[in-house]
């Protein structure tokens, strides 16, 4: 009796050891199977938005006369008499903007793909302007090689304290605001060089720039608009809107020349030339932020 116990015990011992072995392998496809939809909800199809854009796509970037430099994410024109670059070019779309923050880089870097190398985190020190970007980070908050880029000294401009903080953190904000509500948008971004406030750093001579300037141009159907704004190195109280021009005028103002090679001739032309400023609506409650809390911090 005793054996046949034995033996009636070790069966419904194989039999709950079978079937603990068959839940755990239910649970393990079931497993699977939800990893791999998280995995192509959150990783294949978050990846697409990023094959939206065309970053080899170089046909928007305007005239240079200094360095060209091609970082991952964005463009850049870098001239060595001013130790600044003339221009950053980048694309913006709103599936980007929409991906979740990277962490923000802590460190300026210097540009080694500058071949005359860029300008320093040191040559800023004790000099009355902060550290400006022309490539926001948070325009490149959505991948950390795009943020890290944007830290790149040569993107880094001397700016007054109040104007970064104030009308061109403003001015950056309303563009992520058109981004939402447009496919693609071109950024182009740099310093007034004429006219210059003065230079800083001791290494290099950093030129302080008396403006700076945004283009921005929506190339997408049906309403295929552009829009730019040159604004002073300085506190501003007045409304963004009183800066937007022509794209024109910052022609004049740089001696760049923007889109030649995207656009055909007669639509450039017309798209370059007026400043709807309807269809660039700004956003009031980003003015009185400006107003009463950015302009002083």
């Amino acid at each position: 009796m005793v054996q046949l116990r034995r033996n009636h015990s070790s069966n419904n011992k194989g039999l709950v050891t079978t079937f603990r072995l068959i839940i755990f392998l239910i649970i393990a496809v079931i497993a699977l199977v939800g990893s791999f939809i998280y995995y192509k909800k959150t990783f294949l199809n978050s990846s697409t938005y990023i094959q939206e854009i065309d970053y080899s796509d170089r046909t928007f970037l305007p005239s240079a006369t200094g360095e060209i430099v091609f970082h991952k994410y964005y463009t850049l024109s870098y001239v060595e008499k001013y130790e600044l670059a003339e221009w950053t070019a980048y694309m913006l779309n709103k599936d980007l903007l929409n991906k979740p923050n990277v962490d923000r880089f802590q460190n300026f870097i210097p540009d080694y793909n500058v071949s005359t190398r860029s300008s320093f985190y040191s040559d800023y020190a004790n000099s009355g302007y902060i550290r400006g970007h022309l490539v926001p980070a948070g325009d490149m908050a959505f991948d950390t090689v795009a943020m890290r880029e944007s830290f790149y000294m040569s993107n880094i401009t001397p700016q007054h304290r109040a104007f970064n903080n104030g009308i061109w953190k403003e001015l950056e904000e309303n563009i992520r605001d058109w981004t939402y509500k447009s496919e693609t948008l071109y950024i182009i971004t740099g310093p007034v060089l004429t006219n210059p406030i003065t230079t800083i750093g001791i290494e290099n001579r950093v030129t302080v720039p008396s403006a700076f300037y945004k283009v921005i141009m929506d190339y997408s159907s049906p309403e295929k608009k552009g829009i730019a704004f040159i604004i002073p190195n300085e506190l501003s109280v007045r409304r963004l809107e009183e800066y937007m021009c022509t794209i024109d005028d910052v022609e004049r103002a740089t001696g760049l020349d923007f889109f030649n090679e995207m656009i055909n001739d007669v639509e450039e032309e017309k798209l370059e030339s007026i400043a709807d400023k309807n269809l660039w609506k700004v956003s009031e409650k980003r003015y009185q932020l400006r107003l009463n809390k950015w302009n002083y911090e």
